[in-house]
């Protein structure tokens, strides 16, 4: 190109020796498949020596469709998420959408300003992963027949579409595994019960481990997970066995029982919740349960792109959890009973 103007995608269909429509549908993922493979491959080496980019906005003002999605992560921080987000644009990008991806710190003010700024976008649903049980943006959303889905977590408003890990299993298969290695004296480090998943771990440890202690947590941080296993260990100082809410909380636990001047398993086993990456280089390597959060982001944006694509009826996706044993968890020592 001399002019100095961008490529259009007439540029790409003459250089490509093609029709325009042709090379349009060479470049969509969406219907890639109805040009050859050799035509789709001419056109898109064309596209990119000639540095075209897609107008997908202006075809979404043309046709009332966009192709894009917007995904609302409560902290990128956290390494749940980066999983759950890579699942999502797996499966968008393979049917051609793209996702617009916003953090929001779990902030009120700014999830509601970075939601009305993707709609002004024009994005033909949302996927949500910062859902609380009570949550009055989701009640707008659902009020005004906006298209969306939530994953890892779940609102308490009917009929809408969810993604989740089976966290009540999960928390069985923990307790089980501390029970069958002798411990008695367990607790739990219950996640916030503002939202889903801190509400349901925290009510299926107080069925599978009835009268044992439980404290509960500001956030999923190593740091709210510290301090709330200093107040265990100041209130229940025999307890031989924390299961934590998340991995996080359960590696503050770990600071704090060294702290403590314990060790990790020989005095107090752990179990963490997700096996988030590196929970096998913790010091000990973290026992802990499995939720295929890669997978949750795939079934989410397939769950979303159906709803999208068809007047569905809601349903929701439960994905096994797994335990997996690792170096924080061990037979309880002769003790005080």
């Amino acid at each position: 190109m001399t002019s100095g103007r961008p490529p259009t995608l007439d540029d790409v269909a003459r250089a490509a020796g093609v029709h325009k429509a042709t090379a349009s549908r060479a470049l969509n993922p969406a219907t890639r498949h109805q040009v050859s493979a050799r035509t789709a491959h001419r056109v898109s080496l064309e596209a990119t020596r000639l540095g075209y980019v897609p107008n997908t906005l202006a075809r979404g003002l043309r046709t009332s469709r966009t192709a894009a999605v917007g995904v609302l992560i409560p902290d990128l921080t956290n390494p749940l998420f980066p999983p759950i987000v890579r699942g999502i644009q797996d499966r968008l990008e393979q049917q051609g959408y793209t996702a617009l991806l916003v953090n929001t710190d779990a902030d009120e003010a700014r999830e509601r300003a970075e939601f009305d700024a993707l709609r002004s976008r024009r994005v033909e649903g949302f996927i949500v992963a910062t859902a609380r049980r009570h949550h009055p943006l989701l009640e707008l959303a659902v009020r005004e027949r906006i298209t969306f889905v939530t994953v890892n977590r779940f609102t308490e408003l009917p009929d809408v579409p969810a993604v989740l890990g089976d966290d009540a299993d999960g928390i069985a298969q923990a307790v089980a595994h501390l029970r069958g290695l002798g411990h008695t004296r367990l607790a739990h480090l219950a996640g916030p019960q503002t939202l889903s998943t801190g509400h349901v771990r925290m009510r299926a440890f107080r069925a599978a481990a009835p009268g044992a202690a439980v404290v509960e947590c500001a956030s999923y941080t190593e740091a709210a997970g510290y301090d709330a296993a200093r107040l265990l260990f100041e209130r229940h100082p025999h307890t031989t066995a924390v299961l934590a809410g998340n991995d996080l909380i359960a590696l503050g636990t770990l600071r704090a029982i060294e702290g403590l001047g314990r060790c990790c398993p020989a005095d107090v086993s752990v179990v963490g919740f997700n096996d988030m990456p590196f929970a096998d280089r913790f010091r000990p390597p973290l026992t802990t349960v499995h939720v295929p959060h890669h997978l949750m982001g795939v079934q989410a944006a397939q769950l979303l792109l159906d709803h999208l694509r068809a007047a569905a009826p809601p349903w929701s996706i439960l994905l096994p959890a797994r335990l997996v044993v690792r170096g924080s968890t061990a037979r309880r020592r002769p003790g005080p009973t």
